[in-house]
C-alpha cells in the first residue's frame, strides 16, 4: 500500500467516526528529551488498511473504562502518554502502542501492564491545537508526509495534559524521535 493510499484510508476512517474539526499544528525546533519511564497497557498494530485506528481506539476505550490510570504505581503526575515504539521498519509496518503514565520506577508493574524506558534522545516537538482527537490525527498526517523529518523510529509519544480537555482549544504535544 502506498503512503498516499494509506493516508487517504486513515482520513476516511477518522471522518466516518465524526472526528472532523478545525485544527492546526505548530512545529518547534529539535530538542533532547531526558530518559523517563512509562507504565501502561499496550497493543501491537499496523497502519495498513486502517488497522491502527481500530486497535488504538480499543486501547483508549480500555484505558478509560478500566480506569487504568488509577492502577499504575509510582506515577509522577496525571499526564497521559501514548507511546509508539518497537517499529518493525517505519510507520508503514507493525509497531507497539502503549497508553499509560510516566512513573518514577518500573518496579511493581501490574499484571497485564507493560513498562518501557524512553531513553535520552533527540526529538522534534509538534503541538496539536483544536478539537481532539482530530487535531492529533492531523498532526500525524503532517508527520507522515514530511520526508525531511529524518525519523529515528525509536519511541515517539504524545502527552495528554490538562489542556487536552479544553474542547475546541485543546492541545496535545507530540514528540517524534529523530536521528542526530
Amino acid at each position: 500500500m502506498t503512503t498516499k493510499n494509506f493516508q487517504y484510508r486513515m482520513l476516511i476512517a477518522f471522518m466516518l467516526c465524526s472526528f472532523a474539526a478545525q485544527s492546526q499544528t505548530k512545529r518547534s525546533t529539535a530538542m533532547n528529551i531526558q530518559k523517563f519511564n512509562v507504565i501502561g497497557i499496550s497493543t501491537r498494530t499496523t497502519n495498513e488498511n486502517g488497522q491502527s485506528a481500530k486497535d488504538i481506539e480499543k486501547l483508549w476505550v480500555k484505558f478509560w473504562t478500566e480506569e487504568i490510570q488509577r492502577q499504575i504505581p509510582n506515577k509522577v503526575n496525571d499526564d497521559i502518554y501514548a507511546v509508539y515504539t518497537d517499529y518493525k521498519a517505519d510507520f508503514n509496518g507493525p509497531y507497539t502502542t502503549i497508553i499509560g503514565l510516566a512513573v518514577s520506577s518500573l518496579e511493581n508493574i501490574p499484571q497485564g501492564f507493560v513498562g518501557i524506558t524512553i531513553e535520552t534522545a533527540a526529538y522534534q516537538k509538534f503541538i496539536s491545537k483544536g478539537k481532539m482527537p482530530a487535531a492529533v490525527f492531523n498532526t500525524w498526517l503532517e508527520i507522515w508526509q514530511n520526508d525531511k523529518l529524518n525519523r529515528a523510529y525509536k519511541a515517539d509519544f504524545t502527552i495528554h495534559e490538562k489542556k487536552y480537555y479544553d474542547g475546541d482549544h485543546a492541545e496535545v504535544e507530540t514528540y517524534i524521535s529523530i536521528k542526530e
